[in-house]
């Protein structure tokens, strides 16, 4: 009977340490985001949203991939704005386009796994047409979208259940 008692706390426990708080989020709220808004879900705007994140990947990856600060991206994002407008404008053609950086509006966003709430946040946003197409985004410092395909490579992590070790040690 005492060991269920043990094992049902444990349990418990576990279950109110797994859920985050908002202070374990894997996105600080000083983060620097990035946004891509497609004009609209056609087939055609969501090619061409791809087509940019695809150009604006390149040139982020040649310049910003290994900036260390936040003081450091934002004086690079400035310097880049010129090139990325031009780089854009060659995708597009004559479709429409804006980039803005600064206070944004993001709605609320779930990424690997957590909800972040709606607000206006530091960012890069690039809204195609009327933008009322699905969008992309991703993190620019902490370098969260920057890093590179060998860097995301997951195949070597080994999961496991925090519980099950807890119980494992305690029936040993």
């Amino acid at each position: 009977m005492k060991s269920h008692i043990v094992i049902i706390l444990i349990c418990i426990i576990a279950i109110v340490t797994c859920f985050p708080t908002e202070e374990e989020l894997i996105i600080p709220q000083d983060a620097i985001r990035f946004r891509i808004i497609a004009s609209s879900n056609t087939v055609e705007d969501q090619q061409q949203k791809q087509e940019v994140k695809e150009v604006v990947d390149h040139l982020f990856q040649e310049n910003l991939a290994n900036i260390k600060t936040k003081e450091q991206i934002r004086k690079k994002l400035s310097q880049l704005l010129p090139e990325l407008e031009n780089k854009i404008a060659k995708i597009l053609g004559n479709h429409d386009f804006s980039i803005h950086y600064g206070n944004n509006y993001f709605p609320e966003k779930t990424y690997r796994g957590f909800t972040y709430p709606e607000g206006n946040y530091e960012s890069l946003v690039i809204t195609i047409g009327e933008g009322q197409g699905d969008n992309w985004w991703c993190v620019l410092f902490p370098p969260l979208c920057l890093l590179s395909p060998e860097e995301e490579n997951t195949s070597d992590i080994e999961y496991r259940l925090y519980i099950q070790e807890i119980l494992e040690q305690f029936l040993n």
